[in-house]
């Protein structure tokens, strides 16, 4: 693993990939996340994997608790890494995050060949969701009926008062957001979703296509809201197909 910069992991240095793969991982979640997805996709593309502040290496590290701030300082460091053409994939919290990162980059002259967004409904969904106002207990709660935590981590005291004040900074920051721009991404938008995912339904995922004026599609799993882990060969084989095709010009 190489990092110039605390925000990005590459597990699997690539530089003669043609094509960059910017993850951004759920609530609570780490750029570790990903280091599967970078190993099944190299050496055809280079994965950046994001590394949110006040977990694992940077734990002492202020977190941030608004999507607008995370989105700053990732499309920073995503600026500063990206050296080619460039796609950018989240899930539930990471969506929205690569939704909103893509649209500073556009602002700014970058355009990514295309945008993942999995397990999250488009931006102009709003919940009234007050998962981070639970206790610790009902956090734990909502991270069992998730399915997205290893049991073990729940049998592990220590490891939990280490987990949850990121869980919570997350899941404030996924409650609070509000989108707050009508700009329609030039990116193409792939959309995933399990059909047992209790975070959204099939109509907050086909809102992802108000959002951008270039292709939309939808891709359905069976599962709930990690059903990329339960199929991720699956998810690996689409986005390997999708960066493989030309991006159809926006509409």
């Amino acid at each position: 693993m190489t990092a110039t910069d605390p925000w990005i992991r590459r597990f699997f240095p690539s530089p003669g990939a043609p094509v960059q793969l910017v993850c951004l991982p759920h609530a609570g979640g780490s750029a570790s996340f990903f280091r599967p997805v970078a190993q099944a996709l190299n050496p055809g593309v280079e994965v950046l994997a994001v590394q949110y502040p006040g977990r694992q290496d940077r734990h002492r590290e202020p977190m941030i608790d608004t999507i607008g701030g995370l989105a700053d300082q990732v499309c920073r460091a995503v600026t500063g890494a990206v050296d080619r053409p460039f796609a950018l994939f989240g899930h539930s919290m990471g969506a929205i995050l690569a939704f909103e990162v893509a649209v500073r980059l556009e602002q700014a002259g970058r355009v990514a060949e295309r945008v993942f967004v999995s397990g999250r409904r488009a931006p102009s969904c709003h919940r009234d969701e007050q998962v981070h106002r639970r206790d610790d207990a009902g956090i734990i709660a909502e991270l069992r009926a998730l399915s997205g935590t290893d049991q073990q981590v729940f049998g592990d005291d220590e490891l939990m008062r280490m987990v949850l004040p990121a869980v919570r900074n997350d899941y404030r920051a996924a409650e609070t957001y509000v989108c707050t721009t009508d700009h329609r991404l030039r990116s193409p938008v792939t959309a995933l979703s399990g059909d047992d995912d209790p975070k959204t339904s099939q109509d907050e995922i086909r809102a992802w296509s108000e959002h951008t004026r270039g292709a939309f599609e939808r891709e359905r799993y069976p599962g709930g809201h990690f059903f990329l882990v339960d199929h991720a060969p699956d998810v690996i084989r689409l986005i390997r197909e999708r960066l493989a095709q030309p991006a159809a010009a926006p509409r």
